[in-house]
C-alpha cells in the first residue's frame, strides 16, 4: 500500500486556495511550483505556495481527507492553516 498526503497550496495570504492528494509530495510541490502544465489551475492562479499538508498511511485515508476538506467553507480551511503555519 501507498502512503498519501493532504496538502493545502496558496496563491499568498488571503489568496486562492488548492486541496488535492498525492502519493509522492515533493514530486508533485515540483510540479506546482516549476508550472509545468501552465494551463493547470495552480499555474493559471500562481497557487504554489505549501502552506499545510498532512501525511496518512494510506492513500485511501488521504483522499478521504481531501474529499473532507474540500468540502469545507474557506474559513475552515484557513483555520486548519493557521493553526500550524500562523505566517
Amino acid at each position: 500500500m501507498r502512503r498519501g498526503y493532504v496538502y493545502l497550496l496558496a496563491s499568498y495570504k488571503g489568496g486562492t486556495l488548492y486541496c488535492w492528494v498525492t502519493s509522492d509530495l515533493p514530486a508533485r510541490l515540483h510540479q506546482h511550483q516549476s508550472k509545468t502544465d501552465p494551463q493547470c489551475f495552480t499555474a493559471k492562479h500562481d497557487v504554489t505556495r505549501l502552506v499545510w499538508f498532512d501525511d496518512y498511511d494510506l492513500i485511501v485515508d488521504a483522499i478521504a481527507r481531501e474529499k473532507t476538506i474540500k468540502g469545507w467553507p474557506r474559513q475552515w480551511k484557513i483555520n486548519l492553516i493557521e493553526e500550524s503555519n500562523p505566517e
